[in-house]
């Protein structure tokens, strides 16, 4: 059985995280590592990585960006791989990761969705048949979703660039100038309780195309999240993606 550890356990993603582990054949929850403690906990719980005694075959994380340098530190000295799924990193963030994957295996994914990796995967080949067509991004999620555009719609960007290098993402639209074509809008809607729309149109002068992904349940995040921690499992060192499952 893969033992794994579950950091922000007490998070709703965290509890989406655990039922997932429930409910697999061959993982089991190890503990959880949340700062909050609720009282309310069925499992082993730590208020902090200094409390944690057993030694995990894998973490999760599904925490706030400003702690995923204390999970990196942490995974970093048990040798333990470990799965950032947390949002919104900075650059500081990002070479945390980058630091720790000289000696761990490390999966980083904005979106732990198949879908959503799929998702980006069309568009860029979209973007490649269709060189000359105009491409906006437009993204929804809850009205308490904090950072905006959201870490997915900008990998989708990400993902574009790579076959159009010379792109400018342009954030929202105003003013009075014309769009020019290697722009890349990225346009955020926040409105109630919506999980995770993202959509990605593909526009020429006498065609368009339209890729489309809705979220209906926050644990599809969870079992992406089981996914790549089962993949990640007997991995070397390095940093891994969506895309690496996919080979």
């Amino acid at each position: 059985m893969i033992k794994v550890l579950v950091h922000g356990s007490n998070g709703k993603m965290g509890g989406h995280v655990i039922e997932a582990i429930k409910k697999s054949d061959d993982m089991e929850l190890l503990c959880g590592v949340d700062h909050v403690k609720t009282g309310k906990e069925d499992y082993k719980h730590y208020s902090s990585f200094d409390d944690v005694k057993e030694k995990p075959d894998i973490i999760i994380d599904f925490s706030f960006h400003t702690l995923v340098k204390g999970v990196l530190e942490y995974a970093t000295m048990v040798k333990c791989p470990v799965v950032i799924a947390t949002t919104a990193l900075d650059d500081s963030d990002k070479q945390a990761v980058a630091k720790a994957t000289q000696k761990i295996p490390v999966f980083l994914a904005a979106n732990m969705s198949f879908g959503i990796a799929l998702l980006a995967d069309f568009a860029k080949r979209a973007a490649a048949a269709f060189p000359d067509a105009d491409i906006e991004i437009v993204e929804a999620h809850h009205n308490r979703k904090v950072d905006a555009p959201s870490g997915t719609a900008i990998m989708l960007a990400n993902s574009i660039k790579e076959v159009r290098p010379d792109s400018e993402y342009v954030y929202g639209r105003g003013g009075e100038a014309k769009r020019t074509k290697n722009e890349i809008g990225i346009h955020a809607l926040r409105m109630a309780n919506i999980v995770g729309e993202h959509e990605v149109y593909i526009t020429t002068d006498s065609q368009q195309l339209v890729l489309r992904h809705n979220a209906y349940d926050r644990s599809l995040f969870a079992d992406g999240a089981i996914k790549a921690g089962r993949f990640l499992v007997g991995c070397e060192k390095g940093l891994y993606t969506m895309q690496d499952m996919f080979k």
